[in-house]
């Protein structure tokens, strides 16, 4: 005789007595699956949950049809005439983005409306639920996984630029000057990254998956705290961040007001199994622990590959640092008038990229790409959108503190003298940190 399957109890007996849902459950179920599914299908969420190294995803709203949909409803229903952006933008709070989640919204009502005419007799979606809850678990733990490496190794919020230790403070930006002041604490934010980490993680193995839906609602609210306060332009994505959490958590909430409010024993979580047979789920759990190592690896690998190429561990060019301008020659003549659009220059700051800038009189800066050839002794500077834009600079170091560059620039002859300005004079770098201070020191 043939040896029967082993059935988890718990499975058949969700499937021999049904539950039967209220009509309100059911249809905030059918509205919260067809809206947050969609949402995370074509948002960053679904690039973050496959990670591939050295490969850029798009994201699936910026390709037809969703992009023509987003357009259309822009230009339609909204009368938006300007185009819109929608890539290579690094704002998550486009004019594309909230049109989208406008259509997002729509779609969503119109579908469950549908599907609750169309399925108004079902009794419960016990076993499309606990798919969505594994696609919701998959989905927020990514995202908290790639924002929580991207702390530990602080890429995020670098450490202060060159041209940002000698800005004034006024000129920053509220969102400069909280990426700024996390940056210039490492320990800090490889703090907070840490804990976002631990949420992402603990979410993404099904024992422990109700804490981490705890640490990543608590991460959440905080970004998007911080996100409304320093108008970070992440506030929508950090906003359905919160609300993915609270779904997680919504099956448990009875468990956890038990645990924190009654003295009550709290009994063990009914969660249906994915499978009936016992290997099933097994293998199941195998291939989510599996995910979730491969998701940490791949995303740790890219963060670090970030900090080697753009972080505190990439090369330093041979003439990084703070430079001051003694003398400038424009055509023979010093200082006045200067380039084409009357520019002066104050300091040279040359940093890891490499990137230069030159700041002028009244602290602004004209940023520009570089190449710097130590063989040839050349300065070769490009500008941001404009491919045919050159120069090209000779540079001689008399001394470790002493620079003069000389060259062509927007049709000018250029020579400069410049000292070396030594960045650990200022207090931001070198104040460091104090067990002991008899008074507060606050500058």
């Amino acid at each position: 005789m043939a040896a029967q399957p082993q059935i988890d109890a718990a499975h058949v007996a969700t499937e021999v007595a049904p539950v039967r849902w209220n009509a309100a459950t059911r249809i905030a179920f059918r509205f919260c699956f067809i809206y947050f599914s969609l949402y995370c299908l074509t948002t960053q969420i679904l690039t973050g949950m496959f990670p591939i190294p050295k490969v850029d995803l798009p994201d699936l709203a910026s390709l037809p049809p969703v992009r023509n949909l987003v357009i259309w409803t822009s230009a339609h229903v909204f009368r938006i005439s300007q185009p819109l952006v929608y890539t290579g933008s690094g704002s998550g709070d486009k004019t594309f983005d909230w049109v989208l989640v406008f259509c997002t919204l729509s779609i969503a009502a119109l579908g469950a409306a549908a599907w609750s005419t169309i399925d108004r007799k079902r009794e419960n979606y016990i076993a499309l639920h606990k798919w969505f809850y594994l696609f919701l678990r998959f989905a927020v733990g990514s995202e908290m996984v790639l924002y929580g490496l991207v702390k530990v190794m602080p890429m995020q919020m670098p450490y202060p630029f060159l041209t940002k230790l000698v800005e004034p403070f006024g000129n920053f930006s509220p969102m400069g000057i909280l990426w700024f002041s996390i940056g210039a604490a490492p320990a800090y934010e490889r703090f907070v990254g840490s804990a976002e980490l631990l949420g992402g993680v603990l979410l993404l193995l099904p024992r422990t998956a109700t804490f981490g839906a705890l640490i990543c609602l608590a991460d959440a609210t905080e970004i998007f705290a911080l996100n409304m306060t320093y108008d970070v332009p992440v506030k929508l994505l950090s906003f359905h961040l919160i609300l993915m959490s609270i779904l997680l958590l919504a099956p448990e909430l009875p468990r956890i007001i038990r645990f924190f409010f009654s003295t009550g024993a709290v009994d063990a979580p009914k969660r249906p199994a994915l499978f009936r047979r016992r290997r099933a789920n097994r293998t199941a759990v195998a291939v989510q622990v599996v995910y979730g190592l491969l998701l940490v690896a791949l995303t740790a690998y890219g963060a670090r590959e970030s900090y080697r190429k753009f972080g505190r561990l990439a090369p330093t060019p041979s003439l990084y640092g703070i430079w001051n301008v003694v003398t400038m020659t424009v055509d023979g003549q010093v200082l006045p008038p200067l380039l084409t659009d009357n520019e002066r220059w104050r300091r040279l700051l040359v940093d890891i990229g490499p990137r230069v800038a030159f700041q002028r009189p009244d602290d602004s800066f004209a940023n520009y790409g570089a190449s710097i050839d130590d063989k040839q002794g050349n300065l070769e500077l490009t500008k941001p959108g404009d491919k045919n834009w050159k120069a090209v600079l000779k540079f001689q170091r008399a001394s470790p503190d002493q620079l003069t560059l000389d060259g062509d620039m927007d049709g000018h002859r250029i020579q400069m003298r410049l000292s070396y300005f030594d960045k650990n004079k200022l207090l931001l770098v070198s104040r460091g940190f104090h067990w002991i201070q008899e008074y507060p020191f606050n500058r």
